[in-house]
């Protein structure tokens, strides 16, 4: 069986948080000079993964003219990612995927945004890709189709990202997700205590609540930077101050006792302190946040709809203004019953 030690995940998949910030500004920059360049961030893939970039624009005079559209910057794409990495587990939920398809559609969506800009590849479709790409490799198989069709989209899409994903990831497929580390640590807990049959029930809540803790982390950078253990371990720390099950730091103390680790005790304790930070600075981003950035995001894939959108604003304030002036000319009667109506 594969372990984690050797894996790819381990070796090219662990970042640290400088190395995370450098790869999403890398991300960002190149589209937005994509958008000075093209005056637009769409990149078109093929089946086969290839790419075709926008015509450049040459006319210097209808390159001063046009109206380049604002890019998001990396707060945005940031909290973009993490709306449809949220999406993830909404769509793995409705379909009753296991937690590890969950978990690894997510770590595939995060690993694909840092080498590419939400401006550049639509974030919904390389969601729906990440979920169909992880079926296939967890064995749990679900076609395009179907997929498609149980969220209402061109299951086509999904098809025609599925190999720039794969290039994307490196063709390093394999996942280790924390879901599974929860599992083995609850019931090597359970052996640490010396559980009776009665006191089954309040690891059973320890557990299910450390899974809840997961899905919060797994929306954070933290399964970028830590391996799946010690996510686990943060999660089942957090459980467990809800209730209150065992004495955790004498728990840890027992697995270093026990095994042979390249961590000490207190930097694991400090890196589940770290992971405690992430939850407490996550932002779920709100209706409203996901419709500016959105609106940001259609006008550098679209530029057009920039204009569009002008041209309604500009049309809407010219009738605001009209209305108002009629009103001034009209009796004080009729503007007080129009005013209430």
């Amino acid at each position: 069986m594969a372990d984690f030690q050797t894996s790819t995940h381990r070796a090219k998949w662990i970042s640290t948080p400088q190395e995370l910030l450098e790869k999403h500004q890398a991300a960002n920059q190149r589209a937005i000079k994509m958008l000075e360049q093209y005056g637009i961030t769409r990149l078109e893939v093929d089946v086969d993964g290839s790419l075709s970039y926008p015509e450049p624009v040459l006319d210097q005079k209808d390159n001063a003219e046009r109206s380049v559209p604002k890019p998001l910057n990396c707060d945005e794409e940031q909290l973009m990612q993490v709306f449809y990495e949220q999406k993830i587990q909404e769509v793995c939920a409705a379909f009753k995927f296991p937690h590890k398809i969950q978990a690894t559609a997510i770590i595939y969506f995060k690993r694909f945004y840092l080498q590419w800009s939400v401006m550049e590849h639509h974030p919904k479709h390389i969601m729906l890709t990440c979920i169909y790409a992880s079926c296939k490799v967890e064995e749990n198989h679900v076609s395009a189709e179907e997929l498609g069709k149980g969220i209402q989209q061109d299951h086509q899409m999904i098809l025609n990202n599925e190999m720039i994903v794969y290039q994307s990831l490196g063709f390093d497929l394999i996942v280790y997700a924390p879901y599974r580390s929860v599992e083995g640590f609850v019931e090597d807990m359970e052996e640490f205590c010396q559980v009776r049959n009665e006191e089954q029930e309040k690891f059973q809540d320890l557990r299910g609540t450390a899974k809840l803790e997961v899905d919060k982390i797994m929306l954070t950078d933290a399964p970028l930077l830590y391996a799946p253990g010690q996510l686990a371990l943060a999660a089942l720390r957090r459980s467990n101050e809800v209730h209150r099950v065992l004495d955790f730091e004498r728990y840890l103390e027992s697995i270093f006792s026990r095994q042979r680790s390249s961590h000490s005790i207190s930097q694991l304790i400090e890196s589940m302190k770290t992971i405690d930070f992430m939850l407490g600075k996550l932002k779920i981003p709100s209706t409203k946040d996901m419709r500016h950035i959105d609106r940001k995001l259609k006008s550098c894939w679209d530029p057009s709809s920039q204009d569009e959108s002008k041209k309604r604003e500009k049309k809407s304030k010219h009738k605001s203004k009209r209305t108002a002036s009629e009103m001034q000319g009209a009796p004080a009667e009729v503007r007080k019953f129009q005013g209430a109506s």
